[in-house]
Formats: structure tokens, sequence, C-alpha cells
């Protein structure tokens, strides 16, 4: 009758269902119980689909297929996790170990287990057995073990099988159906278990009564009850039967261990009961698995350790910062060794455990740093030397390494206060007695200091390409390792100018940039290495350093050396040069006395006492030059002269020295026509120019304002831009206008300077009309022509030419205007001759009074004219 009933209730459950909403996994579990063949029927009677049922309970279905009771919690929590900002700066809470396990939600009250039956199975009263006969006759019955535990098999007696495993009752069937068929063999399998009620009350999630198959243990119970609160115990899970306790279950041994024997088999009727959680500890920093862990009685330190997964391997654990709560009054802070099995400690409850990272400085290690094959930090031993670090120059340094000066860096107090100590590698390497101390740190420097005279002499080694790499691997150490190392001392503003410094070093693909130091020089390696005894520099400590200027290789600031002294000084700059003056070299001693600050002493090279002076801290070291000393200036000569080339001169010597030097001009030299350029004049002329740009662009700016507000302006943008483009692409000559006939007739003279050029044409027969002309262009020169004539050969002027001030560029540079003198006029010849430039300049008015127009425009024909002529030749 009660069977009917549930019946009714499911079948009016699913006509309901089909027209207005879908069935709860409740109703479909119930209709689920039901055999098959009812379930068709039922189906078939009120019009639905069965399969559409099973379907909707796929998502409950684990990946073998199960039905699965659990469906994650869907909490607040979960959400506000979800929606927190990635730039959140807050850190998430510690939170306690274990629960996530089981941290699900039952989603029904059937059992949850369907898995194969183990042999040792114990058969009881609502087991279904499925027996299968085959032989002279085959059929399958599926039997129920009725409640007297006997079951009953159609055509054979029933036999008792409560209390039975499983395999007794497979044997005891099959006996029983071999002697009493002949003929007959049977299969007999579990068709369906007997389900069976637990209570899960305490800390559950959501506890009650729970139907469980009889193969449940306490985690299935765990798990059908939805998990563990926040405040239960996974320490302390009990089994209670008939109100005894009859197992515990530490869940820790489970997911610590792998330990599954204290999670035992459940009865009908077990109470599975979840105390509060107990002592707990937390513990967090620089181990495996920070958290929230409970302790028990018997837990000691290493139990603890355990529990988090052990130490990171940067974990400082000889000293464990641990806050502890004492008798419920004071909040202590207690240290635990971790490093030690002899430690007592023991943790207690309300602990909460600190785990320190080590420092990353390295101690008992010495480092290499700069032109090495393999920079880095290396084992101190003791009695170690230089040259066991570097037995080889070849093999174990650079091709660029200087082995003349290299320096150990020691520390000298706890502080961490160093002192420099400056040796001769190729020494070190040979007598061997360079001792090193733990955390020295050992520098080889390039003898090289400009980046791109560097690469030029690697080129010229032809290095193979394993040096190739060698040499940016080492580059790349020096870069991220070493100059991070040294950050420490620096101020922001250093710091930044690293970073940049960094950036430029990682294109190692790009040329070198002129002015750019080598990646070893002793600028760059010795850069921190300042920065660092500045910053340890105090008022009875002084700086240690000095300065070396004058006549040295690399002039600058270098580390005060342990009983450095003037040869020192002399090698760490990188030796004296060629130009450098033996007999007198000045030493500069700050003093700071009354009537004196600076006291200076006379060096001589010459005398080997003064190379061993002792150096002082801010001592300065100033290499003279020798008297009258000249690398020589560089003339070149070139056109119609006999041997036209470069030539090296002394001081004093003049233009007519050189031109004989030069074999004299050949006979088809114009020397009126003769262009003389000057460097130091070219630098002038290009200042000049620079601000005639800067003048003519704030002019244009203050016309075009005027023309805002209602003023006309006559010129075009086009124009203005065109002018101030040009402007800015002139590049001056440099010409110094000179009468080569008065200088070789020895009536004028001219005293040569590095960089002077003298450039003679041949003979002239043209005269050229530039500027406000129809028709630019040159013409055959005819003596008596006047400059009205060549202007008519050229087409006439232009309506914008300013014919008053129309003036001519001589052959030789000098400019002459016919009429009246000007403040362009350098010579007082009016004649016209061959190789004259007649120029017709802009009328300024028609720009509307902009007054650098015109000078521009002169500028700019004065400056074509040089530069023809020099093409010319």
């Amino acid at each position: 009758m009660i069977l009917k009933r549930i019946l009714v209730f499911v079948l009016l459950s699913f006509s309901a269902i089909s027209v207005a909403f879908t069935p709860t996994p409740e109703q479909i579990e119930q209709f689920s119980k039901l055999p098959k063949a009812q379930q068709e029927a039922l189906a078939r009677q009120y019009g639905f689909d069965v399969s559409s049922l099973n379907n909707s309970t796929d998502k409950n279905k684990d990946s073998e297929g199960f039905k699965s009771s659990i469906r994650p919690r869907n909490t607040d929590e979960e959400d506000v996790e979800k929606q927190k900002d990635e730039f959140d700066p807050t850190e998430d809470p510690l939170t306690p170990f274990g629960y996530e396990l089981f941290s699900g939600e039952p989603t029904s009250f059937a059992p949850t287990e369907i898995a194969s039956v183990p042999s040792d199975y114990i058969i009881g009263r609502g087991d279904s057995v499925s027996v299968n006969l085959y032989g002279k006759e085959s059929t399958t019955h599926t039997l129920l073990v009725d409640n007297e535990g006997r079951l009953t098999i159609p055509d054979f007696s029933p036999v008792q099988v409560a209390g039975l495993t499983y395999d007794e009752l497979k044997k005891l069937v099959a006996n029983k159906i071999a002697k009493e068929a002949i003929g007959l063999n049977v299969f007999i399998s579990m068709a369906e278990l007997r389900s069976m009620r637990v209570m899960v009350v305490g800390e559950a999630y959501k506890p009650g009564s729970y139907t469980v198959s009889p193969l449940s243990t306490v985690t299935h119970a765990l798990y059908v009850s939805g998990g563990l609160t926040e405040i239960a115990s996974l320490r302390n899970i009990q089994v209670k039967r008939a109100g005894k306790t009859v197992a515990v279950l530490d869940l820790y041994d489970l997911l610590l261990n792998g330990d599954t024997s204290g999670d035992v088999s459940l009865r009908s009727g077990d109470v599975v009961f979840i105390p509060s959680v107990g002592p707990q500890v937390s513990v967090e920093g620089a181990v495996k698995r920070a958290g929230i862990f409970e302790l028990t009685a018997k837990d000691d330190k290493e139990s603890l350790v355990k529990m988090f997964g052990g130490f990171k391997e940067n974990a400082f654990t000889k000293r464990v910062q641990v806050r502890r709560i004492m008798n419920g009054t004071k909040n202590l802070a207690v240290s635990a060794d971790f490093s030690s099995e002899d430690s007592d400690f023991a943790p207690q409850g309300g602990d909460h455990y600190v785990v320190q990272s080590v420092n990353d400085e390295v101690v008992d290690s010495v480092t290499l740093i700069g032109a090495v094959v393999r920079p880095g930090l290396y084992e101190w031993q003791s009695g170690m030397t230089v040259d066991q670090l570097l037995s080889n120059l070849k093999s174990d340094l650079l091709p660029q390494a200087d082995y003349s000066y290299a320096l150990v860096v020691r520390e000298k107090s706890v502080l961490g206060d160093v002192e420099v100590i400056q040796f001769s590698l190729a020494d070190a390497l040979k007598s061997k007695n360079m001792a090193l101390q733990k955390n020295d740190e050992i520098y080889i420097f390039s003898r090289f200091e400009l980046r791109e005279t560097e690469e030029q002499a690697l080129a010229n080694l032809a290095l193979t390409e394993e040096q190739k790499i060698q040499q940016q691997k080492v580059k790349l150490w020096h870069l991220f390792e070493y100059q991070e190392f040294k950050n420490k001392v620096q101020t922001f503003d250093d710091i930044v100018q690293i970073e940049l410094e960094k950036a430029e070093l990682l294109e190692d693909d790009l040329e070198p940039q002129e002015g750019q130091y080598a990646t070893f020089s002793r600028t760059e390696l010795l850069k921190p290495l300042l920065k660092r005894l500045e910053f340890q520099a105090s008022s009875s400590d002084k700086s240690a350093t000095i300065e070396v200027l004058g006549q040295v290789r690399f002039p600058g600031v270098y580390p005060l050396a342990k009983n450095a002294t003037v040869g020192k000084a002399i090698d760490a700059a990188g030796g004296v040069l060629e130009s450098a003056y033996a007999q007198r070299a000045e030493l500069t001693r700050f003093i700071n006395q009354k009537d004196q600050q600076f006291k200076h002493i006379q060096v001589n090279f010459n005398e080997h006492e003064a190379l061993d002076i002792k150096l002082q801290s801010r001592d300065t070291l100033n290499i003279l030059m020798q008297p009258n000393w000249l690398n020589g200036y560089k003339v070149t000569v070139e056109g119609e002269v006999r041997f036209p080339g470069t030539y090296t001169v002394s001081r004093g010597e003049t233009l007519q020295d050189v031109i004989k030097r030069a074999g004299g001009l050949s006979e088809y030299a114009e020397p009126k026509a003769a262009v003389f350029t000057r460097e130091s004049i070219k630098e002038q002329e290009q200042l000049q120019l620079a601000k005639l740009s800067d003048e003519l662009r704030k002019d244009i700016a203050s016309k075009s304002f005027q023309n805002s507000i209602g003023q006309n302006n006559s010129i075009s943008y086009d124009e203005m831009n065109m002018l101030l483009k040009d402007l800015a692409s002139v590049k001056a000559v440099g010409r110094l206008v000179i009468d080569l006939p008065n200088i070789l007739e020895n009536k004028d003279s001219v005293v040569l300077q590095d960089g002077d050029a003298l450039y003679v044409p041949g003979k002239q027969d043209s005269i050229s009309i530039i500027g406000e002309v129809n028709y630019a262009s040159s013409h055959l020169f005819k003596s008596g022509v006047t400059i009205d004539q060549y202007l008519e050969l050229s087409g006439g002027v232009k309506d914008r030419a300013k014919e008053d001030q129309i003036y001519v560029i001589k052959a030789n540079g000098a400019v002459f205007i016919p009429k009246s003198s000007s403040w362009f006029a350098v010579s007082n010849e009016h004649e016209l001759g061959p190789g004259d430039t007649i120029v017709v300049p802009m009328d300024a008015s028609h720009m509307d009074n902009l007054t650098l127009w015109s000078t521009a425009t002169q500028i700019f024909y004065q400056l074509g004219v040089g530069v023809a002529a020099i093409a010319r030749i």
C-alpha cells in the first residue's frame, strides 16, 4: 500500500513536471529507484521520455559515469573572491588546512556509491543478488534476501545467506546448484546493495540522517553531509555505535600520509560525530604550505614541520619567530630552533610562526668581476691565492683583460666598510703569493676605455664564435648580477641612471656609439666602487680616493689602494703617454691648514724614490706635458700644385713653406681664385648660422602674430618654411679670403693651423650670375664687358631684385659693390675678372621688412660660391 502511494506521488509529480517545472534531484532520485520495467511502463502511460530524465542527472555524474551526490558549495565568500580587484595590495589571509577536501554540498539522500563489491562484503537483509543459470537451460533471476536472511532460488530450496561474506555466498550457491541440478552451472553477482542510514552530527556542513551504501566509510559520510564547517575538528572525528565510541579518525593521517586505516566502514545506525576544532597554530613565510593547523596532545616539532610540508630551501630555520599566548594574559615573542634535532621546543595552541628567508648575501666566498671568462662567486678556502682562481692568462681571462692593473676589494670591518688592494695580475700569477680572504671581490679591467676602440681591437683579433658568445655571457652577468649587488649604496637618481645604462648595454647587436665606455673599462667598473667609498667616508675616515690627471692613458678618479704610491697610481691610470714630461710632475695634497689649504710636491719620474712616494686621501697627481710637445699639424693642399696631399707642419710654418714643399703651383693654376679654409673659422661660421636661424625663426613668428591681429604679411608660409629648412641644412665652409699672388711674392704671410686646407683651381675663363635674375647662368669672360651687360645676357633682373645692392664675389672670395663700398667689401679692386660671381640680391621690403631675409640670402650666395669653387678643383 505504501509503495503504491509513492508511485502515485511520483507520477503526479512528473505529470506536473511535463507542463510546469523541472523535476528536483530528489524526485528524479525516487523515480530512479523503481525497476527499469516499471520506469518504462510509467513513462509510456504519462507520456514523457525516460532518457531526458537520465540526461538531466548527467551533471551529477563523475568522470566514470557514476552519479555524484556532492556539488560545490555556492558561498558568498567565493563570489567575493572572484570580484576581488587584481590591484588590491592586501594579502589573502591564512586558511585552515584540509577543509577544502570536503567543501561540497549534498545533492540527495540516496546511496552515493556504485562500485565493485569486495569479496569480504557481509550479505544482509535487503541485498539483491543476480543468479545466472546456464547449461541444459539458461535463465537469470534477480533475487532479494528476505527479512529472514534467506535467498530463494526458483525450483530450489531456500538457503540462509545473511551474515555470509560475498565470497562465501558464491561458493554456497554454486555447491547447492551442483548438487541439486545436474548439467547446470551458475554465475552469481550482486545486483543491488541494500541501503542503510547513518547520522552525521556536530560540525558538519549539513548535519542529519543520510541514506548511504553499506560500503560507505567515515569519509563517505563526510562527503554526503557536505563536508565540515570552519570550526570543525579534522583530528578527532568519532564513530559511535550503540552509544560507544568504536573508532576515531584523524584526517591528517589521510591528508599527510595517505593512511586510510582509520577510515572504518560504517554500519546501519552508526553516528559520525564531528567535534569542534582543537588547539590551532598558524604558519607563514618560507614554508611549502602556509596555513592554519590543528594540534593534538602528541604533536611535537617534527610533526608540525610535516603539517606545513617542510621549509623552503631559503628558509632561515635557526631562529623561527614565534608569537605565543601565555596563560591567556600576555603575548610573548619566542625563538624556535628548527635547524637542530636536539631542540626540545614543543608547539602550543595559539602559536603564530613566521619563517624568514636567509640573507641573499653570499658569505665565505670570493667574487670574480670584470673581464674574466667565468665571473661569479667561488668558495673561499683558507690559504687561497689569486692564481688558484685565475691560473692561466689566456684561458681564464677575456682577450681585452688588463694584466698590469687589478684590484681586490676587501671588507675591513663588521659594518661592511672596505679597503682596496692594488696588484698586477701578471705578477700575482707569477709569484703566487697574492692571498685572498673570505668575501673578497677581485676586479679585472679591460685595457680599453671606449667601447668602440675595444670592439675594433677584438675584431682585429678574429675571435671565434664561441669566444664572441663568451663575451656576451660575461657582459650579461656583469649587468644583471654585479650591478644589482652594488645598488645598495646607490641613491634613487643613481639607480635610475643604472637602469638606463642597462637598457643601452642590452642592445649588444647595435654598433657601439661614439664616446660610450666599454663594459669592463675603468670608468664603468669603478663607478659603483667609488660610490661605495664615498658612502663610507666620514670625519674620521676620509674618502679613500685619488685623482690622476694629465698625460696618462686613462685620467680620472681612482680608489686609494692600501700602501698606494705614485708608481701604483700611474699603473692604475694605464701608464704615462709619450708626451709626458718625466722630469716634472705635480702632486697636490689637501692639508687644510690655517695659512695653506693645499701642498704642492714636485715629482721627478727619473728618480726611483719619486715613484715610491706614499699617497694620501684626495691626492691629485698631475702628469705634465713636455714643453712645445705637438703631435704635428695636418694641412691639406689640393688642386693645381705639383704634389697635392696632406702635409705635417710644425708650429710657425707658413703657407709659403708648405706650397714650396708641395712643389709650387703648376702652369695651369689660377692663384687669384685660390680657396683657403680654416677649421676654427668654420666653427665660428656654423655658430653664426645657428644664431641667424634662431633669430629668423623668432622674426617670422613675430610677423605671423602681427598678421593674425590684422596686419598684412606678404611672405607665404611655404617661403618661410623653406628658408628655415635651408638654414638648418647649411654647412659652413670656413673660408679665409687670401691674396695668393701676394703671398707667393712674400708680400703677405699666413701662419698655418691644424686642419687648414688650400684649394688651387685651374685657369678661370667664365663669370657666373646668380640670385634674382631670370636665368642664372655662367658666361665666357670678356674684358671690358660691364655688369649690366652680363645681367642682360642672363635675361635681366626680376621684379623683386634690389638693383642698388648688386655685388660681386671675386674669385678669391673678396666682395665689392661696384658703385659704393659696403660692410661686405674687403677689397678695393672693382674690376671684373675670370672666376668672379655677380650676385643680384632680393629686395627685403618685398618680404614685409623681414630684415634677416636679405642677410640670409647673401650668406647662402657667398657659401655657395665657396663650395662651388672647391668642387671645381
